[in-house]
């Protein structure tokens, strides 16, 4: 067992008691057993913490770190990821089930690349299937071009091993964006991904999910504050993405990021479509849908605060 790479888990919990359990068996179930568990919590108010330290008094690989302050979800997993020394990181939520053979498989498949994920089966909050697949609803990329990653993402937290070097690279994760994207499109910029076909996690859906991918929480209202904010969010993201690129995939991070803002600021900028149907290989690739779903995707990208304020 010593010859195996270490492998950290980082497993980020907050008033987790009503799955922590089951999810803590599957970790302990795996059957590569050269792991570690690093446990961040982020201030549970409930029996969470006394279910972790239970573990640990029974189980010295696993690691128990309370927060004196909230940071949220985003923020708890950096602290996770950066307090991980195995070779290889794998992130963990607190109400899934794993696979047994999860981190074997992902340490088999990884090779040369940064990262690898792999498919997942939603469950609902009872742990009954949903009969659908995270496959289902994206089309999973491997290589090493970030295009697919800066309009839509096909990578859950959950479902990422990657090796420890990335630390580097993706800390600090980007305020108010996905860290599971932000790690998917680092790794392809300076690097390549691939994944696993097989679903090796049972990810579970429940109205507390960070990302609510089946839309089951209660939609926000989406107002004409809301829509503006959405434009101005998505040119966020493409500077932080244009300001990490590597020079190979600069000019068309930039081009698209220039684009953005003027769309932003006038009733709708064609221009901004164009480029992205010129590049639909890449930037569309993740969408599991035909070509007159991709060009009403791109259709809908033109318009800009003038039109959405008036409609």
């Amino acid at each position: 067992m010593d010859s195996l790479p270490l492998i950290s888990i980082a497993l980020c919990t907050y008033n987790g008691e009503e799955f922590l359990e089951e999810l803590m068996d599957s970790l302990l179930a795996q059957t590569y057993k050269n792991i570690e568990i690093i446990v961040v919590d982020d201030c549970s108010s409930d029996k969470t913490i006394d279910i972790i330290n239970a573990y640990c008094n029974r189980y010295p690989f696993i690691r128990l770190v309370q927060n004196p302050d909230n940071l949220g979800y985003n923020k708890n997993f950096e602290k996770a990821m950066g307090l991980c020394s195995g070779e290889f990181i794998a992130p963990c939520d607190q109400d899934d089930i794993w696979d047994k053979d999860k981190i074997k498989l992902q340490v088999e498949a990884i090779g040369q690349n940064l990262m690898i994920y792999h498919d997942s089966e939603f469950i609902d909050s009872h742990g009954k299937s949903m009969n659908l697949k995270i496959s289902d609803k994206f089309n999973f990329y491997r290589g090493n071009h970030p295009g697919p990653f800066l309009f839509m993402n096909c990578v859950s937290g959950h479902s990422i091993l990657m090796q420890k070097s990335m630390i580097t690279h993706i800390l600090p994760f980007p305020v108010g964006f996905h860290y599971d994207q932000w790690i998917a499109f680092i790794a392809t910029n300076i690097g390549s991904i691939d994944f696993i076909e097989k679903s090796l996690v049972k990810y579970r859906q429940h109205q507390h999910n960070s990302t609510d991918l089946l839309a089951i929480r209660t939609p926000r209202k989406n107002s004409t504050e809301r829509k503006i904010e959405k434009l101005t969010q998505e040119s966020d993201w493409l500077k932080i993405c244009m300001e990490q690129s590597s020079k190979q995939n600069s000019s068309l991070i930039t081009k698209l990021y220039q684009l953005s803002l003027k769309r932003n600021s006038s009733l709708a900028s064609p221009a901004y479509g164009l480029e992205i149907w010129k590049h639909q290989d890449k930037l569309l690739y993740l969408m599991k849908k035909n070509k007159v779903s991709r060009f009403f995707f791109t259709l809908r990208k033109i318009w800009g605060t003038g039109i959405k304020r008036v409609f």
